[in-house]
């Protein structure tokens, strides 16, 4: 089965399970974190600056990341960004435990997690091809889909079910655990031998930041694509992560397990379109997949606006998830397929920061949003915005042609 054709390949298989279990920590993480700021302070506001504060230092560092990642050993990055992540969540477990808990340390790990994320996502990234045969890039990115979304699917149903019975101090120390399992799994893969990247001689950090914004400039395809990533991700990602919790808390006055229910829909939908695409080693017409996905996944938010049936906002969470995974997958095999592997770091990193640099503004936005309009409006706004600017960059000749 084509699928599965990655996992024979050890030292791929060895990351994927490391990163599996890790994302299933995260989202664990995450609706703990967004039921304690509920409970603690009832304010959007508060909930989409707690956001910034762990988006804005991966959007500040991501490039420089991105160079170092392209320099130096990547699994050896990767494995301190676990293990400094895995002591600050284990470290707010036990402030929470111990009953000294206040915002101020919320917001030191979260700023924490997003300096670590800014090096973690981009070796991450470019360590892939470098541990993949390229005839199995296919397989392996839809697995390492399924993986994230694995942890969006059991993630909030544990971490609801960890709060429910142990409090959230205890979904927080999962997290922590999960992330230091990340870099015990990995560990064997220090003997390996994977090569250090290839850089040129006389070159600089600066000399390597600035050719991979010459790469990207020279490809229309790609930085319209970034462009519109970068209006979408705020757009989609105020309805999901800031006014999610208030839609579901204040007007459907449900509790942590109907949001860990719905959040758990989203990632569902992002796993059928792995286990369907990823049986093709090549999709086509890649161009329509990222931004028809987009339009699609718009559209599906639209629909949380309204006061549907929750078997209604279930099914639109899945075709969301369904279509932006379809436009992911097509989107990373073509970063992989036409960007060298020893610039892949510094490209991928300059596509998530051109992507999220507008989030942290996006969210406060958000959150104020959420005050004054109401989480409803919200959703409708931010799914019709995402929609048209889908279909805005489906004008241009070479996203429409891009294969």
């Amino acid at each position: 089965m084509f699928l599965l054709r990655a996992l024979k390949q050890r030292n791929f298989a060895l990351l994927w399970a490391a990163n599996t279990q890790s994302r299933v920590g995260d989202f664990v993480y995450e609706i703990a974190l967004a039921w304690w700021v509920l409970q603690e302070t009832g304010s959007p506001e508060i909930m989409g600056l707690v956001l910034v504060v762990s988006i804005a230092p991966s959007v500040l560092f991501l490039v420089l990341g991105g160079a170092i990642v392209d320099r130096f050993p990547r699994l050896i990055l990767m494995m301190f960004s676990d293990l400094g992540c895995g002591l600050v969540a284990l470290t707010v477990a036990i402030l929470g435990w111990s009953g000294a808990l206040e915002l101020w340390h919320i917001f030191g790990a979260a700023l924490f997690f997003g300096i670590a994320t800014a090096f973690f996502e981009p070796a991450y990234a470019a360590i892939i091809p470098q541990v993949v045969a390229e005839e199995n890039l296919g397989s392996a990115n839809a697995l390492g889909s399924i993986s994230v979304n694995l942890g969006r699917v059991l993630g909030p149903a544990l971490g609801a079910g960890l709060i429910a019975v142990f409090g959230i101090e205890t979904a927080f120390a999962v997290n922590g655990v999960s992330f230091l399992l990340s870099a015990l799994i990995v560990s064997p893969l220090l003997r390996a031998g994977i090569p250090a990247p290839l850089v040129g001689e006389n070159t600089n950090l600066l000399a390597d930041i600035r050719e991979g914004f010459s790469v990207v400039a020279a490809l229309p395809w790609l930085w319209i694509c970034i462009v519109v990533a970068a209006l979408t991700n705020v757009t989609l990602a105020g309805p999901y992560s800031v006014a999610m919790p208030f839609l579901v808390g204040e007007e459907m006055q449900g509790g942590v397990d109907k949001l860990g229910l719905i959040y758990s829909f989203f990632p569902l939908g992002y796993i059928l379109a792995a286990l369907g695409l990823g049986r093709y080693a090549r999709l086509p017409r890649r161009g329509l997949f990222v931004q028809g996905g987009l339009i699609v996944g718009g559209v599906m938010l639209v629909l949380f606006g309204f006061h549907l049936p929750l078997w209604a906002l279930l099914l639109a969470a899945l075709v969301n998830g369904f279509a932006l995974q379809a436009g992911q997958l097509a989107w990373t095999h073509l970063l992989q397929e036409k960007i060298p592997n020893e610039q892949l770091g510094r490209v991928s990193s300059i596509d998530q920061t051109g992507s999220f640099i507008l989030l942290p503004v996006g969210l406060v936005v958000a959150g104020w949003a959420t005050s004054v309009l109401g989480p409803a409006m919200v959703f409708i706004l931010g799914g019709a915005l995402s929609a048209l600017m889908g279909l805005l960059a489906l004008l241009h000749p070479s996203i429409r042609r891009l294969d």
